[in-house]
């Protein structure tokens, strides 16, 4: 993207903040709008390629879920939908607008907003949920920015939500290790054997997601086994290519399977040397005792299997 466009998308994201700033001044039904997300950060902040995130907290939140006509009003939108994926449990009101400007606009009723506030220090205090820490902490602690605020309650969440610090990843015990190592290579045998009867959707899939979700879990254990356990490694893989390993990143590239069952072999068989080598380094950092004759059996066998892999149904 040229430096030209860069900045034209920039300054259309600016545009349509102000607008729905001047728009959202006028409902009485909407009483604070925050932005978080990278357009509120300074580390990673966003560039061009970056969406915009608006939490509203309104009086009326059925309102803007079941009716969408008022998108209209910062821009032309090409499509919407409503996404209830969020790790909060929160609706987002998801639009495309014209120049491909993505913004998730944060559906949240008024007690909402005072219920999180109250959960996120809660949270805080106890201390004990890292999963929650750490969506607290990259969704709210890395910064978020007020664009109204009609009752004065945005300066008490966000003084809370700033308390947050970075949650620095549990070491994982010997165990908490070999669960993960158990569960790639179980898992890994699983694809072989439906690769072998020919299932290559299924194969494909179960690739791509279930064994690159404990992959990418040995990525972090082995940065972080290098680097020591504050190392920033974001969350679901984020900025990976900046935090990861180099060789971790490297051999990333032939680790995903197009829908081709010669292609589907040679990536799982990447896949599994790709983790057998970042889980062996990572036992010997950890000083933890690693399943090499299960390592050895598995994989000697999944070779064998893929070899004589067959796109016919057996």
């Amino acid at each position: 993207m040229t430096n030209k466009i860069a900045s034209e998308v920039k300054k259309s994201h600016e545009e349509l903040i102000e607008r729905f700033c001047k728009w959202a001044e006028t409902r009485s039904d909407i009483r604070t709008a925050i932005v978080a997300g990278s357009r509120a950060r300074i580390d990673h902040s966003a560039d061009e390629w970056s969406d915009l995130d608006i939490i509203i907290v309104t009086t009326d939140p059925d309102h803007y879920l079941s009716k969408s006509d008022w998108i209209n009003n910062f821009g032309k939108p090409l499509l919407t939908f409503i996404d209830t994926s969020s790790a909060s449990n929160d609706k987002l009101r998801v639009v495309l607008y014209e120049g491909m400007l993505d913004v998730d606009f944060c559906i949240v009723p008024c007690e909402g907003m005072q219920k999180s506030a109250q959960w996120i220090d809660q949270t805080i205090k106890a201390n004990a949920d890292r999963k929650a820490l750490n969506w607290i902490w990259n969704v709210y602690g890395r910064g978020v920015r007020v664009l109204i605020d009609k009752d004065d309650i945005a300066p008490t969440f966000c003084e809370v939500a700033a308390s947050v610090k970075k949650p620095s990843p549990p070491r994982p015990t010997q165990d908490e290790f070999l669960e993960v190592v158990n569960d790639f290579y179980y898992h890994a045998v699983f694809a072989a054997k439906h690769l072998r009867r020919g299932e290559l959707w299924w194969t494909v899939t179960h690739l791509d997601c279930r064994l690159q979700h404990s992959l990418l879990q040995m990525i972090e254990w082995h940065a972080l086994a290098e680097h020591g356990w504050k190392h920033d490694t974001w969350f679901l893989g984020r900025f990976l290519e900046d935090w990861a390993m180099p060789e971790a990143v490297e051999g990333l590239r032939e680790t995903f399977a197009r829908y081709d069952e010669e292609n589907v072999k040679r990536a799982l068989l990447a896949v599994i040397e790709l983790f057998q080598s970042l889980a062996r380094e990572t036992a010997i950092k950890l000083s933890y005792l690693y399943p090499k004759e299960m390592d050895k059996n598995v994989t000697d066998w999944i070779r064998t299997c893929v070899s004589e892999a067959s796109s016919r149904r057996q």
